[in-house]
């Protein structure tokens, strides 16, 4: 990567980092040049205006979301233990606080951005739509497997295990439950169970 590419990525985590907290609406090329303890000059000469930034930080927002939460449950095996490997890394995206101090952008903009039409809007469906495919996917893989029942519907399953995510978001970032995931885990294997082929546990 060129110095010119690296700089770039490291002002847009610093965006991810910043939008977290402000939102996407929020952040500006002053509110980052700030942080940055940069000039606005020197932050329009990589992003030429306000849509623009959004536009890179959520797109940086769902590559760190790809590399850290899908890309590694691919590496486990097939069927069941890669969904469970997607899951709990998908709780841990949840819980950072390091770099995510407001929680995931994603979800965040989604409730800015669910009824303003535009480009940021069309990108974030596109990412989300993108992500349920994914979940749909490997639930699909554990069918095929033999770890779930046959008639499973991969579409439900993906829409009840995203709202598990949802709730623990919601009741570990704002309410401050520390046993939220632990809820979490406890749900998805109940879940599991509702639609286990009767075969061993995977």
């Amino acid at each position: 990567m060129r110095k010119g590419e690296q700089t770039r990525t490291l002002i847009l985590n610093e965006a991810v980092a910043l939008a977290s907290q402000l939102g996407l609406e929020g952040l500006s090329i002053g509110s980052l040049a700030e942080r940055l303890d940069m000039s606005k000059s020197g932050l329009f000469a990589h992003f030429g205006s306000k849509e623009d930034l959004q536009l890179l930080t959520l797109k940086r927002a769902q590559t760190l979301f790809f590399d850290e939460v899908l890309s590694p449950a691919l590496k486990h095996a097939r069927g069941l233990p890669r969904l469970r490997a997607l899951f709990s890394n998908w709780l841990g995206w949840v819980k950072r606080n390091d770099d995510l101090p407001g929680g995931c952008l994603m979800l965040a903009a989604s409730v800015e951005y669910d009824d303003r039409p535009g480009a940021v809007r069309d990108l974030l469906v596109a990412g989300q739509r993108e992500l349920r495919g994914a979940v749909a996917k490997a639930i699909r893989i554990a069918i095929d497997e033999g770890h779930l029942e046959p008639h499973t519907d991969p579409w439900q399953l993906t829409f009840e295990l995203f709202g598990i995510v949802l709730a623990t978001h919601h009741d570990f970032r704002l309410l401050g439950d520390a046993r939220a995931l632990e809820r979490a885990g406890e749900a998805l294997e109940r879940l599991l169970e509702a639609h286990r082929a009767a075969a061993p546990r995977a």
